[in-house]
């Protein structure tokens, strides 16, 4: 008897997590590229003033500044150590989650299967749309973070007694490790309870090596067109993979009332034909092609939510996945040329209008710098 390739590896699992690293490698990347830009020249280690320079000060600069590479080593050191213990602070709390669920929670779960799994889908899905959405305006991202360097550096430099600001190299990489690898958790929850814990570790293995293996990559080369391309890709991937979530969540809720109906007995576990389904809920039955035991259609199932009965509500739900995603993704576009949402009263995103007010002109004083620099040099 062959090995069951299912019980050891979950497509699923491996996605989500390969997705949770990216998301955490390109934060980790991004701030220590901004590092290396800020303190790196090509004479050595750059020396930040402790104050900004008057031209009437500019020749007595030298007595009022830093060391370059004391506060990039103590910046750096910050970023990974607060990587390190959001990693290992996430595994210690994910790992209790999932040993309590399957363990204290085996009864209820057994009882009422199909409205966990249904849960979980929809909320991963819902997730993954949000957090695709924000990894969808990376430019925007990068310029956010940019800002708030700055910020930092120049806290830094001026010895600021704030210890939010003092250590916030740490608790950037730490909350950001954290949060992503919680979400994980949290997708794991969803779409891995259902399949044995053996599938986890390759999974989260081999997710983690790929992840942090494209992090160690995009470090070092900076391709920004490459790694646009990459995320639009995966993010696009990763919709597919949303919205059969989605649509697998509201079927499994209707899977279950079926079952209800018929005193308990899963009629989905004893094959594909007659009485496996609710013919009166029914859009289409193939006697094939089974997601839930067909083989290779159970790899589709678990990346894209194919079934072989389909119902109205899972497919309406994919439909309706699909009309909000495009509807808010030609939202976001048109608040990128307007600098505002439309169909919302402008009192109620005020807020956010002065932030992108912000954030557009501190990257025009950004872009402005080096000019500046190069001038006055000359």
């Amino acid at each position: 008897m062959g090995i069951d390739i299912s019980d050891y590896f979950s497509p699923q699992i491996f996605f989500i997590i390969l997705r949770e690293t990216l998301e955490a490698a390109i934060i980790i990347s991004v701030l220590l590229a901004f590092l290396d830009r800020s303190f790196h020249t090509s004479s050595g280690y750059q020396e930040l003033p402790t104050e900004p320079a008057t031209s009437q000060e500019s020749d007595n600069t030298a007595a009022e500044i830093v060391g370059g590479e004391k506060l990039y080593k103590r910046l750096r050191l910050q970023v990974w150590v607060g990587s390190f213990l959001g990693l290992l602070l996430c595994l210690f709390i994910g790992g209790i989650f999932i040993v309590v669920f399957n363990v204290a929670g085996s009864d209820l779960w057994a009882y009422t299967e199909h409205y966990w799994e249904g849960a979980f889908s929809i909320l991963a899905a819902v997730i993954i749309s949000v957090m695709g959405l924000a990894m969808l305006r990376l430019n925007q991202m990068k310029s956010k973070w940019h800002l708030k360097l700055n910020n930092l550096i120049l806290n830094q430099t001026l010895q600021k007694e704030n210890q939010t600001e003092k250590y916030a190299m740490f608790f950037l990489p730490f909350i950001t490790t954290l949060r992503e690898g919680m979400e994980a958790v949290v997708f794991i929850g969803g779409v891995g309870l259902d399949q044995p814990l053996s599938t986890i570790p390759a999974s989260l293995l081999l997710g983690l090596a790929i992840g942090v293996s494209v992090g160690i990559a995009l470090y070092k080369t900076g391709h920004t067109m490459s790694l646009r391309l990459f995320l639009i890709g995966s993010t696009g991937f990763l919709y597919l993979v949303a919205a059969g979530l989605f649509s697998k969540g509201v079927w499994q809720f209707e899977l279950q009332k079926y079952i209800d109906r018929c005193g308990g007995q899963d009629m989905s576990e004893v094959g594909s034909g007659p009485g496996s389904y609710d013919i009166g809920n029914s859009v289409w039955h193939v006697n094939c092609c089974n997601g839930e035991m067909d083989g290779g259609w159970m790899l589709f199932t678990a990346l894209f939510g194919w079934t072989n009965s389909a119902t109205y509500g899972s497919v309406t739900s994919y439909i309706v996945f699909w009309v909000i995603l495009v509807a808010s993704l030609r939202m976001l576009r048109f608040e990128e040329k307007n600098g505002y949402l439309p169909f919302i009263p402008l009192s109620w995103q005020a807020k956010r209008c002065k932030k992108r007010i912000l954030l557009l002109r501190s990257n025009h004083t950004l872009s402005q710098e080096p000019s500046n620099n190069q001038g006055s040099s000359e």
